[in-house]
Formats: C-alpha cells, sequence, structure tokens
C-alpha cells in the first residue's frame, strides 16, 4: 500500500510539472504569437479554466506528499520527501502571493476592458511561472528519487 502511495503521488505531482511546463513553454509562447486580441483572450480563458484546477492541484499534491512524508517517516528517503513537500508549499505560496492576483484580473479581461499595461503583467506573471515551474520541477526531482 505504501508503494502505490509513493508511486500515485509521484504521478500526480509529475504531470502537474508537465501541465505547468506546458503553460509555461508551449502555450504561453502560443498565446503571444496570435495576431491582435487572440492572445490576451487564449491567456484570459487558460486562466479561468486552470484557475478552478490548479488550487485542488496544487493542495492535493502537498497533502498527498504530507502523508507520504508521514507514513514512511522511518523509511529510505523521507528527508527528500519532506523537502519536496517545503518546495511544494513554496509554490503554494508563490502562487497565492504572486500569480493568483494577476491571473484573476487577467482571466476577466476583453479587448474592451484590459489596461493599458495588459502586456507587462502578463510578463511579470510569466516570470514567477518561470520560477514556480523550477520549484515544482525540483519537488518533482526529490520524489522521483526518493522512490529509489
Amino acid at each position: 500500500m505504501f508503494n502505490a502511495l509513493e508511486v500515485f503521488t509521484t504521478v500526480v505531482v509529475g504531470v502537474m510539472v508537465g501541465v505547468e511546463f506546458s503553460v509555461a513553454f508551449v502555450m504561453n509562447p502560443i498565446f503571444n504569437a496570435l495576431p491582435e486580441d487572440s492572445g490576451q483572450l487564449g491567456r484570459a480563458h487558460g486562466g479561468r479554466m486552470l484557475g478552478a484546477v490548479m488550487p485542488v492541484w496544487y493542495i492535493g499534491s502537498l497533502v498527498l506528499v504530507a502523508v507520504w512524508a508521514i507514513a514512511g517517516w522511518h523509511h529510505h528517503g523521507t528527508g527528500l520527501v519532506v523537502t519536496a513537500g517545503a518546495l511544494l508549499m513554496l509554490s503554494v505560496v508563490m502562487s497565492i502571493l504572486l500569480l493568483v492576483p494577476i491571473n484573476n484580473q487577467g482571466r476577466t479581461w476583453t479587448p474592451d476592458n484590459r489596461p493599458a499595461d495588459w502586456k507587462q503583467q502578463m510578463n511579470r506573471w510569466d516570470r514567477y511561472h518561470y520560477v514556480r515551474v523550477a520549484v515544482i520541477i525540483a519537488a518533482f526531482a526529490l520524489l522521483v528519487v526518493a522512490l529509489t
């Protein structure tokens, strides 16, 4: 049962990393290359869609890692799991303090109501997101190593 928890947790975190990596390095560059208002509309829709799913995924991943750390307290690799949990906690804090406020504004924007500096705000969100992606990749890598 413990092995199933380890594998399930690692897969859940790994898929989350894949989604966030894709947002940073695939979807947003595509949106940025679209003509006229299409990119901004795509980002707003993505902000609404992923804004509803990702909080559950981040918190769920953190809970799974905490359960793994507690259940496996005397197992090999627990320190790596705890460190991965700390990194996931950092990613949640970063999300709440830095990314969510920008996302909450951006998901309501249309070409008619967006602020003049909307591109700068999206660029700031992207920079914060790159850091968050690095943090969750590090957490995922630690979980993979803890499996071995």
